[in-house]
């Protein structure tokens, strides 16, 4: 399964991931012919009331594995940071979730305090993960977060299967990133950023929604309500909006 997998992420050809929050949303998904569909872990924590990046829906999130196992597409699984700083927790987590065929998960090392993990701690707990037959997407907040360098990451994460940035809009940037390292490089899709064609055009191997999905969702169910009140339309809410509404880490 990773293998089909890996070979959909094809730099100049990249291969965009739709993030579904629950089975219907995957379902919808699959229905639209993607070969393979994504979660997001904000959708997730969202949809159950708990906090996003808190390591809160471990059991949420296997559940919801579970569930889409059944859809004709191949699964990529948004686990946060592995719900745990103690690899060998990590280790079985990926264990339990490859043998429910999952095809690839998506590790970060950003914090919910802000921060971001010890680069050492990061490799380990990528490392953990490997070994599985799942492709392993090591993700670096630094952009996300505001803090750290994005190069020093990429290169240390360099056991992975694949790099992911969320947060980068400059397409020079971008394609410095690619010409960084021989992974894939994933980048988030961003309202009013390059288009699939332009990241297509530096080598970008894999486009994700994240969050986007879902938050217009919400927008969708407020617009309709909004009509049958005679009123205009709701704005996309954004990612601190929604986290604003959960409850704190614990």
């Amino acid at each position: 399964m990773s293998e089909r997998f890996r070979a959909l992420h094809r730099p100049g050809e990249p291969l965009l991931l739709p993030n579904a929050w629950d089975y219907g949303s995957a379902a919808v998904l699959a229905g639209e012919g993607f070969a393979a569909v994504g979660t997001t872990s904000l959708g997730v924590s969202a949809v159950h009331g708990k906090p996003d990046a808190g390591g809160a829906t471990r059991d949420e999130t296997v559940a919801l594995a579970a569930t889409m196992r059944t859809l004709d597409v191949m699964v990529s699984v948004d686990v946060e940071g592995g719900f745990s700083d103690d690899p060998g927790e990590v280790a079985e987590l990926i264990a339990t979730l490859a043998g429910l065929g999952v095809a690839g998960v998506n590790l970060e090392d950003g914090r919910a305090d802000g921060t971001l993990r010890p680069i050492g701690v990061h490799q380990a707990i990528i490392e953990a993960a490997r070994g599985h037959g799942v492709f392993v997407n090591a993700r670096t907040d630094t952009r996300w977060l505001g803090t750290g360098d994005t190069l020093e990451r990429v290169r240390a994460y360099g056991h992975a299967d694949g790099i992911f940035v969320p947060g980068l809009s400059d397409l020079g940037e971008i394609a410095r990133l690619v010409e960084s390292t021989p992974l894939p490089v994933n980048v988030l899709y961003q309202p009013g950023g390059p288009s699939l064609a332009e990241l297509a055009g530096v080598g970008v191997a894999r486009v994700s929604t994240g969050s986007l999905l879902y938050r217009a969702s919400l927008r969708g169910a407020l617009s309709a309500l909004r009509a049958v009140r005679g009123q205009g339309e709701p704005d996309l809410p954004s990612y601190a909006d929604i986290t604003a509404m959960l409850p704190e880490p614990r």
